[in-house]
C-alpha cells in the first residue's frame, strides 16, 4: 500500500505561552500543500517487526530513530499481533524546514497500518497517538485546513477558500534549530486570536497575520527576510514564513504568474 504524505504551512503563529510539561500553547492555522513523499508499506519477514528504507533527500537519524519507524513501534505496543512490515520512504519535501514533513510521514504511518491491517482505529485515536510522535502530527489526521491550539493538536476545521490562488514554496536549505528559536520569543496570550484574523481579507492579512518567530529569525538569517521580500516585489498578496522556518511562502492570484529568481541550491516550488 502506498501513500503520499503531503507537507503544511503555517497561516499566522502566535506562541501563547510555556507550559509546566515544557511545551508551548500555540495558536495557528495549518494549511495543507501538494508538495508530497511517497511511503510504501507492504508485508515483511517473520524474523524482524520492521525494515526501513529510505531514498531521495538525505535523512540526518538512522533507521531506528525515524519517525515512521517510531509510528510502527507505538501502535505495536497496543496490537501485539500487528504484522511484520517493510517501509519505504521516498523524501521530496525539505526537512528541517517548517513543512511538517516529517510529521507528515509519521502521521501517515498511523494511517497506512490503520486502514492495512484493519486496527479500527477512529480519527480520535489515531490523533492521540500522532501528538506522541509530535506535535504537527495530529494535523495531518485530518489534512485540511484547521484552526490548531494547545501544542497543535486541538484541531477545528475552518473554511478558507483559497482556490483563486496559487502558492509559491521557498525553502533556502538554512537549518533552523527549533529549541533556539522558542528561545528567542516572548509569548503573548492578549491579542486578537488567528481564528478572527484569518476571516478578514486576503489584501489585509499583511498588515495582521503574523508568525512570531520571523522577527527573531529574520534579524538572525536576513536571507530569510530576502526570500519574503522577494515574494511581495514579485506581486504575493501575502507572504510569510511557515512554522519556525526556514520554508517561506507567497500566495499569489491564479491570473499572474509571478517571475521569481533564486539561488540555484533553494527549494522553489510552486502549488496550485
Amino acid at each position: 500500500m502506498i501513500l503520499f504524505p503531503n507537507c503544511k504551512i503555517n497561516l499566522g503563529l502566535h506562541i501563547l505561552q510555556k507550559r509546566a510539561d515544557g511545551f508551548h500553547d500555540l495558536e495557528t492555522v495549518f494549511y495543507p500543500i501538494a508538495i508530497q513523499d511517497a511511503l510504501e508499506v507492504i508485508h515483511g519477514n517473520i524474523n524482524s517487526d520492521i525494515q526501513f528504507t529510505s531514498s531521495g533527500i538525505h535523512l540526518d537519524v538512522t533507521a531506528a530513530d525515524n519517525i515512521c519507524v517510531k509510528a510502527y513501534q507505538l501502535l505495536k505496543k497496543d496490537f501485539p499481533n500487528l504484522p511484520p512490515v517493510k517501509m519505504h520512504l521516498h523524501k521530496t519535501i525539505p526537512s528541517g524546514a517548517g513543512l511538517g514533513g516529517g510529521s507528515a510521514d509519521g502521521a501517515f504511518t498511523l494511517l497506512v497500518l490503520n486502514k492495512k491491517f484493519n486496527l479500527q482505529l477512529t480519527e480520535q485515536q489515531l490523533i492521540k497517538y500522532a501528538l506522541q510522535l509530535g506535535s504537527d502530527c495530529p494535523f495531518f489526521i485530518k489534512n485540511k485546513p484547521c484552526y490548531a491550539t494547545g501544542r497543535g493538536e486541538n484541531l477545528e476545521s475552518i473554511d478558507l477558500p483559497l482556490s483563486n490562488y496559487q502558492f509559491v514554496i521557498v525553502n533556502p536549505g538554512i537549518h533552523i534549530n527549533t529549541g533556539w528559536a522558542f528561545k528567542q520569543l516572548n509569548p503573548r496570550a492578549d491579542r486578537t486570536s488567528i481564528k478572527e484574523v484569518i476571516q478578514q481579507p486576503i489584501l489585509q492579512w499583511k498588515e495582521v497575520l503574523v508568525n512570531d518567530f520571523e522577527v527573531p529569525i529574520f534579524q538572525a538569517y536576513p536571507e530569510i527576510e530576502a526570500i519574503q521580500r522577494t515574494l511581495y516585489q514579485a506581486g504575493a498578496v501575502y507572504a510569510a514564513m511557515s512554522g519556525s522556518g526556514s520554508t517561506v511562502f507567497g500566495i499569489f492570484e491564479k491570473s499572474k504568474t509571478p517571475e521569481l529568481s533564486f539561488p540555484e541550491h533553494y527549494f522553489v516550488r510552486p502549488v496550485s
